[in-house]
């Protein structure tokens, strides 16, 4: 019989990842493309359950423990430590080369695969009202990258290792996070093309990494710059598909 801690994990594992999957569903909806619900539904269950993660940590002194910037006993979730933004930007250059390489092997330009990468992009907006809004795109990736990783780099993580130990766990929550978005194959589908496996194949790969730094350096900040470089790159400076903003 499973005790009663396994049991509340799981449970609030699938709650999290229904919650995200819900609202990627209605997100990635056609009628929401550009629109401001796009970013509500998507962000509003995230940033909800990242509240409730950082409160968490807070109350098991996991979010910020007190120690000098580079004493390695300072390992809370937010704690800083030197060289962190330089293992982001090389995690998301990796990251960024693997986008890109799948791209032109899955999605080349000409393949009817491509309207996958642009149905994607029509989602996120058009490219002059980014640029003439950057300020509140800045905002909303670093707000997005933030809860996405004490959602999935954190609290996800912290349940799954209650459950199956920590060597595993970060692998999990990657697989979990795909999972969240699986909802987006049909609603990111294209009549010719079919059903768009992008999104959950994109954040198997990038939680995989995430998950990695997150074990590795046994904080969220390397992965939190990570994520926000990423996305900055990928939705304005070097888009996979059509001008880059």
């Amino acid at each position: 019989m499973l005790e009663a801690g396994v049991v509340r994990n799981v449970a609030q594992l699938a709650g999290i990842v229904l919650a995200i999957g819900a609202g990627a569903h209605f997100a990635f909806q056609l009628t929401r493309a550009g629109q401001p619900s796009f970013l509500l539904c998507l962000g509003l269950p995230t940033v909800a359950i990242a509240v409730v993660a950082a409160l968490r940590a807070h109350r098991d002194g996991a979010l910020y423990r007190r120690g000098s910037f580079d004493e390695k006993g300072g390992n809370g979730w937010l704690n800083v430590r030197s060289g962190d933004f330089t293992r982001g930007f090389v995690a998301s250059a990796l990251l960024f080369g693997g986008a890109w390489v799948f791209t032109k092997v899955v999605a080349p330009a000409g393949s009817d695969r491509e309207s996958w990468l642009a149905r994607l992009y029509l989602q996120l907006g058009d490219p002059s009202t980014l640029r003439k809004n950057v300020a509140w795109v800045v905002a909303a990736l670093i707000v997005m990258a933030v809860a996405e990783e004490l959602v999935w780099r954190g609290l996800v993580i912290s349940l799954l290792e209650e459950i199956i130990g920590s060597r595993r766990a970060w692998v999990w929550a990657a697989v979990l996070y795909a999972v969240a978005h699986v909802p987006t194959i049909w609603a990111l589908s294209d009549p010719v093309a079919g059903k768009n496996p992008v999104l959950p194949v994109a954040a198997l790969a990038a939680g995989l990494v995430w998950g990695f730094m997150a074990r590795r350096f046994e904080r969220l900040l390397p992965g939190i710059f990570s994520h926000v470089l990423f996305d900055w790159t990928v939705v304005m400076m070097f888009r996979l598909w059509g001008p880059s903003v």
